[in-house]
């Protein structure tokens, strides 16, 4: 008896958010294309997702594993041991897939062969004005210069693992994630181009990313982000690029206001009120909400202020205290 092997084995790792789980693996039942397998891994949660899968069993191949917790990047490299497809795609528990997601990719592969590739992530109507906020400042290229999958890109684009796939033969040989505690998925997107392998952007594989933070735990992730480019730019040499520097420049320059403001008038103030005008204008153009767009004002700050200061300290840190190892806001994994 021939066995039919998934085209695609899709691995989500989850951390005590049965409901996301829930939700992600409605949105993957009803693809138009059915050929690939799921593999939940779950990575020591205390608040468990395994009867949730099994009720999607009869709907779809579906593998549920558990393994003590060691992050989203171990939890990653333990499902792709038991994975079957061709292609591993990796996307994070708060994410919900359209339903033409899959035929989206097949398109893309047969129209031109690589070796990984990535999607970028949208806001869906139903989200909360804050996660529409945030979704406006991690893909605008006001605030991120459009790296993480925009056509007008400031930088090259790298796959995350929000949305990313990769040949299973070429994960394998590359020796899967790094055990990096933060941007373990850029540096494995680094490795892959350093291996010789293509890369591309699938403009219309896209998924709708929740990112449930608030501006608290927002602020905390792109700090340790910038912390991690720092460690990421020791790893592979050349990779730091200026619109990785734009964030700490902005830092550096609102301090260099606030000083001048107080010792000689509030007007210097004005360049970072046209900033809030620019960020207004172009969020009320891309969401079409007005409070939507106020708050976009304050996640682009958080975004830009996180990381600008992570890199910053980071770079202190790291390139000048000697701190090979140095993280922060290192409680959990996952947030």
């Amino acid at each position: 008896m021939n066995v039919v092997l998934p085209k695609y084995s899709v691995i989500i790792p989850v951390y005590n958010r049965p409901q996301e789980v829930r939700e992600l693996l409605e949105s993957l039942s009803v693809q138009q294309r059915k050929e690939f397998e799921t593999i939940i891994v779950e990575d020591g949660s205390t608040i468990r997702c395994e009867d949730i899968c099994k009720e999607f069993s009869g709907k779809m191949e579906t593998v549920y594993l558990y393994k003590e917790n060691g992050g989203p990047a171990s939890a990653r490299n333990f499902g792709a041991q038991w994975a079957r497809g061709e292609w591993l795609l990796f996307f994070d528990s708060d994410c919900i897939i359209p339903d033409n997601y899959f035929q989206s990719v097949g398109e893309e592969l047969a129209g031109k062969e690589c070796q990984l590739f990535g999607g970028a992530d949208r806001s869906h109507p139903s989200f909360t004005t804050l996660q529409k906020a945030i979704d406006y400042s991690m893909t605008s290229i006001i605030t991120t210069g459009g790296i993480r999958g925009n056509k007008k890109s400031a930088d090259k684009f790298y796959p995350r693992t929000f949305n990313m796939g990769i040949k299973k033969r070429v994960f394998e040989e590359i020796g899967g994630f790094s055990n990096m505690r933060f941007g373990e998925d850029v540096d494995f997107s680094y490795k892959v181009k350093e291996g010789g392998y293509d890369s591309r952007f699938f403009p219309n594989a896209w998924v709708y990313h929740k990112r449930r933070n608030t501006f608290r735990t927002f602020f905390k992730q792109v700090f340790n982000s910038g912390i991690a480019r720092i460690h990421l730019s020791k790893r592979h040499p050349g990779t730091l690029k200026l619109v990785h520097l734009l964030p700490s420049a902005f830092v550096l320059g609102c301090i260099f206001l606030i000083i001048i403001s107080a010792l000689w008038s509030w007007w210097c103030m004005t360049p970072l009120a046209l900033l809030c005008g620019i960020i207004f204008t172009d969020a009320i153009a891309r969401k079409g909400e007005m409070k939507t767009a106020f708050a976009a004002i304050a996640a682009s700050f958080t975004q830009l202020w996180g990381y600008g200061s992570g890199l910053l300290i980071g770079w202190w840190n790291i390139c000048i205290l000697g701190k090979s190892n140095y993280a922060a806001f290192v409680k959990n994994f996952y947030r």
